[in-house]
């Protein structure tokens, strides 16, 4: 990919044409052609990332920025609550339903080691709703207006697979609310009032993702957000392509026109989408151990707990996919989420067999190395998470043990396995950066400078095969993504530096210089 860089590339109709010596491309290229010198920069294959929120980018880009340095300035909550003022004063409330909305906060990171409160919130705006999105997107704020909006009391009862947080001593709401008390409730804060504003959020999407090098998007938990995207598609919008995974209880969008394998208007239908627990670095990702630190209120036997508490629903969610040959992308972060899914998966197989449909685990942060041999038993592909070793390695330490943190997604023991692997950003839990996935999959090294798992690091080629010809094999694409090579689409991403030279250490500062789609630019730094 960049071992062996050809001394020209021919693109033209969308397509690469021809890599190879210079004589023969420019004999093949013909008068007027437009030559293109790199002069000393990189080319390489168009970004994808093996698992994303794309819908939700619009809104990272949009809304204030809670993220902790160095991809924001919250390290504190008084920094938190200062930076939600600010974004109102520059921005008002009309694009964002009317309330104050940040996406990003991290306990983990904030000095405080804890989530702001309504308390904290009301800070802010006590006439406002006030709403502050954790990183991981299981775990959201509000102030007590926000409260007072969705309805939410004393008397309101945790839903089925969420946690409404109270007061101490109190059944009184405390602002915070868990996985499935929160997702709805940020689904109606951040889904745009009207198809202007949707337009304008899709379009505010787009220039996040193809400024980090973008050529391939994903929507990893589509609802009705797939509606807003298939629209956007149908009228010739999309500059780049973007593919769904729709959540298992909208079965009925994978028997529309957009279900395949093939874009139309750079808009598909990939697969279903199976969410079994939480976020890790939240302590809801469910586990078989206990956690060594575990969540205020809880005792010391706590473990997480399932998105689907009933083992007989997941086993029929399973069977339709197989049944109907669905490709499946499956959230287990814990090890017991992991066993309820192959716990599923063994009867589904035996009844509709297993042929190539490379069905990918996501995250798999804390799984254990044995259930590893069943991921190559079964095909699976790992989609794992190494920038978890970065943003929350030391903080793994904590709530795990530090010889648990040392095994977080075990990307390198998955390949030395026969797994096939990629890695992906999650985004927006941070931001859509894919050199920082990469410096992340290399070097697995803390906030604090410590390494989490040295022997589960990859080389920085084999970071670079997972965000292009290994994403393009989890998406049944490599036949037309993912390399250089004749025949394939003309997705190229140009960098200031080459991934491959610089010290490891600085894979992190790399810059996409310009974003091309199919030969067509879509994206240039200025």
């Amino acid at each position: 990919m960049l071992q062996s860089m050809p001394k020209r590339l021919l693109f033209g109709g969308g397509k690469i044409v021809y890599v190879g010596e210079s004589a023969e491309a420019m004999t093949k290229a013909g008068k007027g052609h437009t030559m293109i010198d790199l002069e000393g920069k990189t080319l390489v294959p168009g970004f994808i990332d093996g698992h994303s929120h794309f819908s939700s980018f619009g809104a990272q880009a949009v809304c204030a920025n809670l993220l902790a340095s160095p991809d924001g300035k919250c390290n504190t909550i008084p920094e938190l609550i200062s930076e939600l003022k600010d974004w109102y004063k520059k921005n008002g409330v009309d694009k964002t339903n009317g309330w104050i909305v940040g996406l990003g906060f991290d306990d983990a990171a904030l000095q405080e080691h804890r989530f702001p409160t309504k308390e904290d919130l009301d800070q802010v705006s006590t006439d406002l709703p006030v709403m502050a999105c954790h990183i991981s997107g299981h775990f959201s704020v509000v102030n007590s207006k926000g409260l007072e909006l969705l309805n939410i009391t004393k008397d309101t009862k945790d839903p089925a697979g969420g946690i409404i947080r109270r007061m101490p001593n109190s059944q009184e709401p405390n602002g915070v609310m868990e996985e499935l008390a929160s997702i709805p409730a940020m689904l109606k804060v951040l889904t745009p009032s009207s198809s202007e504003l949707g337009d304008f959020f899709i379009e505010k999407g787009f220039e996040l993702a193809t400024s980090y090098g973008y050529t391939t998007a994903q929507e990893g938990r589509a609802m009705e957000n797939h509606l807003q995207l298939a629209d956007y598609a149908k009228r010739g919008k999309m500059p780049i392509d973007v593919n769904s995974y729709v959540d298992y209880m909208y079965p009925q969008y994978m028997e529309t026109e957009w279900y395949g394998k093939v874009y139309k208007n750079h808009y598909r239908i990939a697969g279903i989408k199976l969410t079994l627990d939480g976020s890790p670095q939240g302590r809801t990702a469910w586990r078989t151990v206990p956690y060594t630190l575990p969540p205020d209120g809880q005792n010391a036997d706590y473990r997480g707990y399932p998105a689907i508490p009933d083992d007989n629903e997941v086993a029929r969610i399973v069977d339709m996919s197989l049944k109907n040959n669905w490709q499946m992308q499956i959230h287990c972060n814990g090890d017991a989420a992991l066993d309820q899914y192959l716990k599923a998966l063994e009867p589904a197989v035996k009844k509709y067999g297993n042929n190539d449909r490379r069905n990918t685990l996501i995250h798999g942060q804390l799984i254990r190395t044995n259930q590893i041999d069943s991921l190559k038993k079964y095909d699976i592909v790992a989609s794992l998470f190494p920038m978890h070793t970065f943003y929350w390695g030391d903080w793994y330490k904590q709530i795990i043990g530090k010889e648990a943190a040392m095994h977080i997604s075990p990307i390198k023991t998955c390949m030395d396995k026969g797994v096939h692997v990629t890695s992906h950003t999650d985004a927006p839990v941070a931001l859509p950066n894919l050199m920082m996935i990469m410096h992340t999959t290399v070097n697995r090294v803390s906030r604090t400078g410590d390494i989490i798992g040295k022997n589960e690091r990859l080389t920085p080629y084999e970071a670079m095969k997972c965000i292009t010809s290994w994403s393009a094999y989890q998406l049944f694409e490599d036949d037309i993504k993912g390399t250089l090579s004749e025949g394939k689409l003309a997705d190229l991403v140009i960098l200031d530096k080459n991934p491959l030279k610089v010290d490891p250490m600085t894979l992190k500062d790399i810059k996409v210089l310009e974003t091309i789609k199919e030969g067509k630019s879509v994206y240039k730094r200025k």
